[in-house]
């Protein structure tokens, strides 16, 4: 797949600002490299994506939380365990915070191939938008009981790594819009999923 180019105005435009795409590049390398067994480069690629979103995300953007989450798991292969159950915890309190961030969410306008159904959402913008918001609330309750299962030990995430990495380039979404964000947050978090959900 090409590497997506966007220029300084159409990331203004859709309100998007360059952390917002270094923080997904960032997040992207950090599961190639888990999948490929490099765990420096992994460990490296997460530092990088947790010092962007400490730099440029408020403390209630899911993508803080699987900044730090992944950086623990990084750690963790890496052999440095010392303070990654401290990163979890931070990882879930900013994944269980981010009901006001969700909530600040505009819904997507999606092209239609009618005028009736133009017509239609614009008729019913407040019942798509709430449809919207209950997907993107569940898209952060699976990630909190993916980061509920994390322990400082936790190793096994180089399988939910290769997924991430390929739902996330079949999944993301073309435009830059409040769904992609949170959906590259949900993505490539690395936590492994949680068994029987």
């Amino acid at each position: 797949m090409a590497p997506e180019s966007w220029t300084l105005r159409e990331l203004l435009n859709a309100g998007w600002v360059e952390a917002d795409l270094d923080w997904e590049a960032a997040a992207e390398r950090t599961a190639e490299a888990v999948h490929q067994n490099d765990p420096m480069r992994a460990k490296d690629e997460a530092s990088q994506a947790l010092r962007i979103a400490r730099a440029g995300f408020e403390p209630i953007d899911p993508r803080l939380g699987t900044s730090l989450a992944n950086y623990g798991l990084c750690l963790g292969l890496a052999g440095d365990t010392e303070g990654v159950a401290n990163l979890f915890v931070k990882a879930r309190d900013a994944w269980r915070s981010a009901d006001p961030w969700i909530a600040r969410m505009d819904a997507p306008r999606i092209a239609r191939s009618s005028l009736f159904h133009l017509r239609m959402e614009a008729r019913h913008r407040d019942t798509y938008r709430a449809l919207w918001q209950r997907r993107w609330r569940e898209m952060a309750a699976e990630a909190v009981k993916r980061l509920d299962g994390l322990d400082g030990a936790n190793g096994a995430i180089r399988e939910p790594a290769r997924d991430a990495v390929s739902i996330w380039r079949r999944e993301r979404p073309a435009m830059l819009n409040d769904t992609r964000k949170l959906m590259g947050a949900a993505c490539l978090l690395l936590a492994p999923p949680v068994a029987g959900a």
